[in-house]
């Protein structure tokens, strides 16, 4: 009611500016100015253009019918009479009457025209800015929460509702909330509605499937061409079509990695399982057959069993570990480490590697951490393992620290044969070893990927520089303390 009439005051007041300034021109040229009725002419007729080009071609009529009486009755002779005594008089009354019906026509044309195209320009950029925000989200329940926001932003809209007929959900944003007095409308229409149709400034949209009704979407406080409705409702529906398959496939490609991973599993711990079951059953078989007279020998077929019964625990430990780490059911206690102590721990518990390699520690800056002590020392342990593995006896292993920009770097360097460029960047993904030594040197392929996901877990990364032949360097970067 209040915007009909501030409408209705805006309109009359343009009609009174209208008659004024007729008035006035009409006063000046009659009392104070003196000219000619050419001057008089042109001047009415471009007040009238003025007039079809900043309000509406009814304004510009009415005046030029009111002007062309002015104009016969104050300055075509005889004056103060509607009589035309010149035929001359008449051809210039009717050309007056004619250039300002035709002007007036043509300048509102023009105008129309442009509010038009300025209309066509703020629908594209509408359009733009809901395909640019809605393709970027590829999660369903995302995106169905995010739409009606969006919506509103690109429309400026006052009200926009979104409902779907799957689960009857509804979802919305703006200035006003749809209660459930109307939901049974919104189904009807969900259900019914072929094309957008606009009543008054509320805008209903339907969604579809194909030919199939999905949904709808209300708007209210806006107006909008059918055209771009409709082209709304389909990008949209594109838009859930799009994040639906974009699921779908990164479910099933989910669902192919965990069963390629459960394939890899089986088929390396069936693998790492077989040799060391091999030679506990044949050290146990010769136990069981013979009867061994020499206790060396006894003793040497005790030990096989004991050493493969660790080395299948230790598979068995890490396999378990890793899915732990997987399913976030590890818990960590973090606490201030002195980095250097911890090193040192971890160098005695691979003390079997000073037997064959040379160990140098160069502790470049010394700082605090805070970390799980005993899943660190696992990581630096596993590197050192590692470099004392595909290292040749008597090369030097040498770990490093330093700090940049607040993080804490350790370095584990050996001498070893190396990695190959193309394969460094799958040396991380579990059950990955390289087809070099596949068959020479044994392992499970879950080491490096467990330490990775351990340094992961305390904020940090690991990486690694090699080159064939000349060795490579393990190392990983945790915030310090």
């Amino acid at each position: 009611m209040l915007l009909m009439n501030s409408r209705r005051i805006i309109e009359i007041t343009r009609w009174v500016l209208s008659i004024l300034v007729l008035a006035g021109i009409v006063l000046v040229y009659r009392r104070l100015l003196h000219v000619n009725p050419t001057t008089v002419a042109l001047t009415l007729l471009l007040f009238i253009l003025i007039l079809a080009a900043k309000w509406s071609l009814r304004h510009a009529v009415v005046v030029s019918l009111i002007a062309t009486f002015c104009y016969n009755y104050f300055f075509l002779p005889p004056l103060g009479t509607l009589t035309v005594a010149d035929p001359q008089n008449w051809l210039a009354l009717f050309a007056f009457l004619s250039t300002s019906m035709i002007g007036s026509r043509l300048s509102q044309r023009a105008r129309d025209e442009a509010e038009t195209a300025r209309v066509r320009q703020r629908e594209l950029e509408i359009l733009f800015s809901l395909s640019r925000e809605m393709l970027e989200t590829e999660n369903v329940t995302e995106l169905l929460n995010t739409i009606p926001h969006v919506v509103i932003r690109a429309t400026r809209a006052r009200v926009a509702v979104l409902y779907l007929s799957k689960g009857d959900k509804i979802y919305q944003a703006g200035t006003e909330r749809v209660s459930d007095v109307e939901m049974p409308h919104l189904r009807q229409q969900a259900n019914n509605l072929s094309c957008a149709e606009a009543i008054g400034d509320e805008l209903r949209i339907p969604l579809k499937v194909g030919v199939k009704p999905r949904g709808l979407l209300l708007l209210r406080g806006i107006t909008l061409s059918s055209g771009a409705m409709d082209a709304i409702g389909s990008l949209i529906s594109v838009s859930l079509d799009r994040a639906s398959a974009l699921e779908d496939i990164a479910h099933n490609e989910a669902n192919k990695e965990s069963e390629r991973l459960r394939t890899l599993m089986i088929d390396s711990i069936t693998h790492e399982l077989r040799t060391p079951l091999t030679s506990i059953k044949g050290a146990a078989s010769v136990l069981l057959a013979t009867q061994i007279e020499k206790e060396e020998d006894r003793k040497e077929l005790l030990t096989i069993i004991d050493e493969e019964s660790d080395r299948i625990d230790k598979l068995v430990s890490q396999a378990v570990e890793m899915a732990q780490l997987d399913a976030r059911q590890v818990h960590m206690t973090m606490e201030k480490i002195d980095i250097e102590n911890l090193i040192g721990k971890a160098h005695e518990d691979c003390e079997w590697i000073d037997e064959q390699h040379p160990v140098e520690i160069r502790i470049e800056s010394k700082v605090d951490i805070f970390a799980d002590a005993e899943f660190l020392k696992k990581v630096i342990c596993n590197l050192l393992e590692n470099a004392a593995k595909y290292s040749d006896p008597q090369t030097p292993i040498i770990i490093t620290t330093k700090v940049e920009s607040d993080m804490l770097i350790l370095s584990v360097a050996d001498k070893g044969v190396g990695v190959d460029p193309n394969e460094q960047g799958l040396i991380f993904d579990r059950f990955y070893r390289a087809p070099i030594h596949n068959q020479r040197i044994s392992g499970t392929g879950m080491g490096l990927s467990i330490s990775k996901a351990i340094i992961e877990a305390h904020g940090g990364t690991m990486q690694v520089v090699s080159r064939l032949g000349e060795g490579s360097v393990f190392s990983f970067s945790i915030p310090a303390a």
